[in-house]
């Protein structure tokens, strides 16, 4: 018994240290390396689409962010679909200067469901607007002034779906919201950004992204229906072979939940969707890796894998032979210190490497974080709790259904606000 846990932990160890080693070589890519910075030869027509439920209170900031840019309105269409909505979001977006349509269907709900309302709307009218791509965002996000002007860069250069930089409007209010706004931070700096410079395909990240007219066309719309259609939407770009661009210094602010009752239900819809993504697609990133050597294949597999689910088994395996141990301490020697060894070295491994990137994300993007020196540093040591916090999410997503509800947002800061 006690060769057999050993031999277990040290074959664990292996398969997650080669599963995700990548993930070090990136980090290390994007401290030595840099995105060369891109010239583009055009300034394409774009539309924005926004999908919106009973978001009056912010919606206005993110039209008037739009309308700031550095960047020829013209070219430039703001649409807001007011989804479902029960208050007034559809005037305020009219009164900001957005073009609003009004759905409501009560069986077909979320985002994904919204975008397609929208796309086929702007697809039969697309002839006489030309638009050659749209920004797909969600009302509480606020763009920095240079920010279609530094998208329409890496989508000139032939990127057909191109994602951004996500930083946060609420990073200081509280461990919730920082947990949220370093983890954003730190999948554009050490994992889009890698991705980029090594010619790689990038993942999008809910919100702040652009998406060529030929995608939307071909698929008739918005397809992609489950629990997270973002990681859905990449996972099928990555099997089809479109690589997804990143420009890094777009940059986009979004409001991270604040309570743990949102936080709570947000990534209980994350855990459930990534559960779906991978029962759905993860035979298709297995059968595509291989004969096309698709690197990017592998790296989707490893962000929609159960890795949390794999981790529980291993300490409860763990656990159960340690209590076999305690009842048994004259039979089993040596099972007792093997196993309460490895539980708390798989505990403070997990610790410390979460510790280790978000210091190393917080220290490189120091000037990006927008709280006092004191609270940087703090948040660095309750990162790891709060993705700690996933191990109950994860294993109740295993046996609840889940449906998509939104997410309520009050921070209404203007651009300029937030940046000072």
């Amino acid at each position: 018994m006690l060769s057999f846990i050993q031999t277990f932990n040290l074959a664990i160890f292996l398969l997650f240290t080669f599963s995700y080693a990548y993930q070090i070589f990136y980090a290390l890519v994007a401290l030595v390396r840099k995105t060369p910075d891109l010239t583009p030869k055009d300034l394409h027509k774009f539309a924005v689409v926004i999908a919106a439920r009973n978001e009056s209170a912010v919606i206005g900031q993110l039209i008037n962010s739009i309308k700031k840019q550095k960047y020829p309105a013209e070219l430039v269409d703001i649409y807001v679909v007011a989804d479902n909505c029960t208050d007034n979001t559809a005037e305020v977006a009219r009164q900001a200067g957005a073009q609003v349509y009004v759905r409501n269907n009560r069986q077909m709900v979320g985002k994904g469901y919204a975008l397609d309302f929208i796309f086929k709307i702007l697809q039969r009218t697309n002839d006489k607007t030309q638009y050659e791509g749209y920004f797909v965002f969600d009302a509480d996000n606020l763009l920095d002034e240079n920010y279609i002007a530094e998208m329409n860069k890496v989508f000139d250069a032939g990127y057909r779906v191109v994602t951004s930089y996500r930083n946060s409007k609420n990073y200081d209010t509280n461990w919730l919201s920082a947990g949220y706004s370093l983890w954003f931070l730190r999948e554009a700096k050490y994992l889009n950004n890698p991705r980029m410079i090594l010619g790689t395909s990038c993942a999008i990240s809910g919100t702040g992204f652009l998406v060529h007219n030929d995608i939307i066309k071909k698929n008739n719309g918005w397809k992609h229906h489950l629990l997270t259609e973002d990681i859905e939407f990449s996972i099928d770009s990555a099997i089809a072979g479109e690589c997804i661009g990143y420009a890094g210094k777009a940059k986009l602010y979004d409001e991270q939940p604040t309570t743990w009752e949102q936080s709570w239900n947000q990534r209980l819809r994350w855990a459930k969707g990534f559960y779906q993504v991978f029962y759905n697609y993860g035979g298709k990133l297995v059968t595509t890796m291989f004969p096309d050597r698709n690197f990017s294949c592998f790296d989707m597999l490893m962000t929609i894998s159960p890795a949390m689910i794999a981790s529980l088994l291993t300490v409860f395996i763990n656990a159960f032979f340690l209590l076999c141990g305690l009842l048994n301490i004259t039979t089993i020697p040596g099972i007792i210190p093997a196993t309460t060894s490895a539980l708390m070295a798989s505990l403070c491994n997990f610790y410390l490497v979460l510790y280790a990137f978000g210091l190393l994300t917080t220290i490189t993007e120091w000037k990006e974080i927008n709280t006092t020196p004191w609270k940087k540093i703090w948040y660095t040591f309750t990162f790891p709790v709060f993705i700690f916090t996933y191990v109950p999410i994860s294993i109740v997503a295993l046996f609840r259904k889940v449906e998509w509800s939104p997410i309520t947002h009050n921070v209404c800061k203007s651009i300029e606000e937030v940046q000072q």
